[in-house]
Parts: structure tokens; C-alpha cells; sequence
């Protein structure tokens, strides 16, 4: 029997570590729970003790570095770093389309390139995934879907591209669901539910 357990335990592996870069939808702002039941919560569920999932969200935080917030400024980004991510996902752009950080787009592809990079010369070499932004169905804090839809998407696109990185498409499926979005912008927990179902894919 002791032959048995040793057996399992050298079969036994780190989990692989996952790191959810992002904004406030990320983050999980509005949701009561958001430990568990924003989506980097509920994509460590449904993958298991086999991943080590983090949530590295910040509220308000943009792509671009010539804006109010930029995410690359901020603790959670060096805290992502920190970790050794061996695959990340990064949700950025919806806090781009405002008007005043917008005004920086010229920029967008450069500064998502960066981030990316920053990612890619970490020890662990980690798979990175770009999300494409959900939609917003109002204006709240001055978020412009407008922009989102025919600016910021489409740079994430051709960053993929060039980069030759896989997308994961939040935006489509989420169109014409304006019920999972109580404010507009971010998603309730329904909501957060379908982009972990949607990521996890």
C-alpha cells in the first residue's frame, strides 16, 4: 500500500497557474462574491485542482499607457508578473474607448504589444490569450461602445494576428443579452458565468 501512495505523489504536478489580466470586468465589480463568482472564480472551478487560477483585474485600468489608468502602472500588473503565469488571458480595452483615452489610440497596438512582451519574457514562457471586449449597452463612466465595436476590436484583431496569438471572442456572444448587464456595463453573475464557459472553451 505504501508502494501505492508513493507511486500517486510522484505523479503529482504544480498546478498550471493561470493569470486573468483585466479591468473592472475582471475584476468582478458589482458582484457580491466576486472571489468566486466573477469569471477568473468561476474558470478555476470548472477547471479544477489542476490550475491555479488568480484574478488580476483592476477597476478602471486601460491598454494604453497615455491614459488616465493605464494597467501596466498598476500593482496587479507586477503582481501577474510575480507569478509566473504559464498561460494568461488579458481583457482590456473597454476603459480605452473613453473619449479622453481614446484620444491616444495611435497608440493601442504599441501598448498592447508591450503588455504582451512583458508576459512573454517571464521564465515560464506562458500561452497568452487575447479576449475581445463584451459590449456596452449604455454610457456609464463615460464608456463608448461605439469605439469598442469599431476601434478597440478591431486593433486587438491585428495585434492577435501579427503576434500570432488565439483570440477568445467575448463579444459576440454576448450581444443582444442586456439583461446580464444591470449597469450597463458589466455583466451580473449570469453573465460572468457565460465569459468563464466562454474562456474555459
Amino acid at each position: 500500500m505504501s508502494v501505492i501512495v508513493l507511486t500517486l505523489s510522484s505523479c503529482q504536478k504544480e498546478p498550471v497557474r493561470v493569470a486573468c489580466v483585466g479591468d473592472s470586468i475582471t475584476y468582478g465589480h458589482g458582484i457580491k462574491d466576486r472571489e468566486n463568482d466573477a469569471y477568473p472564480g468561476l474558470l478555476s472551478s470548472l477547471l479544477g485542482d489542476k490550475y491555479d487560477v488568480r484574478n488580476f483585474g483592476v477597476s478602471g485600468s486601460t491598454t494604453m499607457m497615455g491614459t488616465d489608468m493605464p494597467y501596466m502602472n498598476e500593482q496587479a500588473y507586477r503582481d501577474a508578473l510575480a507569478f509566473n503565469p504559464q498561460i494568461v488571458t488579458i481583457k482590456l480595452g473597454t476603459n480605452d474607448s473613453k473619449p479622453y483615452n481614446w484620444k491616444e489610440q495611435e497608440h493601442f497596438k504599441k501598448d498592447l504589444k508591450t503588455l504582451i512582451e512583458s508576459f512573454r519574457a517571464l521564465p515560464a514562457k506562458p500561452q497568452i490569450w487575447l479576449c475581445l471586449p463584451v459590449p456596452a449597452y449604455g454610457h456609464a463612466w463615460s464608456i463608448n461602445d461605439s469605439v469598442i465595436y469599431n476601434g478597440v476590436i478591431p486593433y486587438i484583431k491585428e495585434v492577435a494576428q501579427e503576434e500570432n496569438l488565439p483570440l477568445i471572442d467575448l463579444n459576440t456572444p454576448m450581444q443582444g443579452r442586456r439583461q446580464y448587464f444591470p449597469d450597463t456595463i458589466h455583466p451580473n453573475e449570469e453573465g460572468q458565468q457565460l465569459l468563464a464557459e466562454l474562456i474555459f472553451q
